[in-house]
């Protein structure tokens, strides 16, 4: 029950980031340049515990919820499309780099912040019939770095109090 409560305020608060961000002008004349703010609960999730495994099943399940809850409530069916996109590819190396014990949290989150632009442009691919968008990659990567680097490190800041808090709640 409490496992339940936690992470239910969890997506709470990463849909509020979510909408937080859809409130933030945030853009260099290329469109999909994010923050990624709501890419910190899943981080955080992902480092929660010691293991190498972390909190991979509650990261995915909070992630996705938020994907699909704040395309509903701030976005369309295509900002839906596209976040899965990303998440899928930003999780999925976020996982493989966080079981490498060389990087950080916070080369963990640039990897995502990366990968998750680079799912975004191969949906944007198809869905616009075209290769001209991957002209943008270069610049959805440096900003992913930049997003990624800011988040990673936050993450290092806030993990020690959620870890504190669940020692002493849990």
């Amino acid at each position: 029950m409490k496992k339940t409560v936690e992470l239910g305020f969890l997506l709470a608060l990463a849909l509020i980031l979510s909408y937080v961000e859809s409130l933030i002008p945030f853009s260099f004349g290329v469109p999909g340049i994010k923050l990624g703010l709501p890419n910190l609960i899943v981080v955080l999730l992902l480092y929660r515990d010691k293991t190498l495994c972390g909190g991979v099943r509650e990261a995915l399940l909070v992630n996705g919820l938020r994907i699909i809850l704040s395309g509903f409530l701030f976005g369309n069916l295509y900002a839906i499309l596209y976040g899965l996109a990303g998440a899928a590819f930003s999780f999925g190396v976020m996982l493989l780099a966080r079981r490498c014990r060389y990087l950080s949290m916070v080369g963990v989150s640039v990897l995502g912040g990366v990968f998750h632009n680079v799912g975004q442009v191969i949906v944007a691919v198809f869905v616009v019939e075209t290769f001209a968008v991957v002209y943008y990659l270069p610049i959805l990567i440096v900003a992913g770095v930049i997003t990624g680097a800011v988040l990673g490190i936050l993450g290092m800041e806030l993990l020690p109090y959620l870890e504190r808090d669940a020692e002493k709640y849990g």
